[in-house]
């Protein structure tokens, strides 16, 4: 199975840097063809946030490159993934990366820190690690929203304390409860699973969609309507032009894939 993927990124009509960074990487192998997608977002004082997340999109890059092929050979012959090696390379991946970027921060006194969010797709699964509030959906028949913010009020809404409606409107809507570069300790969520031909994967930076419903998102990012790249990312386009023109005031990135 192949994919079609296009990123798109805007500074926005607030900010003066665009601080979130993205990847695609995509390669041939005995599995078939494999697609690393990645999208963080940088935030910090002295707009330092693009150094973060340019950082870790930096390290994930290395990391397809050179430790992914000694994980998928692991298990060549059953041609499996092993999930428990996947999951250990990631975790060292990003403290190695939280240590890093928390040393250079304190070296300019301006702390700073990043999102991320990374889809792996291979042999019909999917694999994903998320930090933050950087989102992956899938969208077929329905849009699946399969990461989970790792926010304050996301954490108040699971242990019922907060409604979605006063999540959506509160003033500490954006507190993020884990950031890399800005905690001692990185716990990722790992998600797992299974995708059929003509999925769409979207991954983006929470400035993406805020201004934006489920509807627009279903209208606009129909499998069926982008069938090639051109539309891929004259749907990207049109949905940040959107946000911009409903004063999203947020840098605006968007990753999508489509499997074919």
């Amino acid at each position: 199975m192949g994919f079609l993927s296009i990123a798109h990124s805007d500074v926005g009509i607030k900010k003066n840097t665009n601080q979130d960074s993205v990847l695609i990487k995509q390669a041939s192998t005995d599995y078939g063809e494999v697609l690393l997608s990645v999208i963080c977002d940088g935030m910090g004082g002295l707009a330092k946030g693009e150094v973060a997340s340019a950082a870790l999109i930096r390290a994930f890059s290395d990391w397809f490159e050179k430790v992914f092929p000694f994980i998928l050979y692991e298990k060549r012959e059953t041609k499996e993934i092993d999930y428990n090696s996947l999951q250990k390379s990631w975790n060292e991946l990003i403290d190695n990366v939280n240590h890093k970027i928390a040393d250079y921060g304190a070296g300019f006194h301006a702390p700073c820190g990043t999102t991320l969010v990374a889809l792996l797709l291979i042999d019909h699964h999917y694999y994903i690690v998320n930090v933050g509030d950087s989102r992956t959906y899938r969208l077929n028949r329905s849009l699946e929203m399969i990461t989970k913010d790792q926010t304050f009020v996301q954490r108040e809404m699971d242990e019922g304390r907060m409604t979605e409606e006063e999540a959506r409107n509160h003033p500490q809507r954006n507190v993020l409860l884990q950031c890399v570069g800005a905690s001692q300790v990185i716990i990722p969520d790992f998600y797992e699973g299974e995708y059929e031909e003509g999925d769409l994967f979207i991954l983006c930076s929470d400035g993406f969609r805020h201004q934006i419903t489920v509807d627009e998102f279903m209208k606009i990012l129909s499998p069926q309507l982008l069938t090639d790249e051109k539309a891929m990312r004259d749907a990207a386009i049109y949905c940040t032009e959107l946000n911009k023109q409903r004063k999203e005031s947020d840098n605006i990135s968007v990753i999508i894939i489509k499997t074919n």
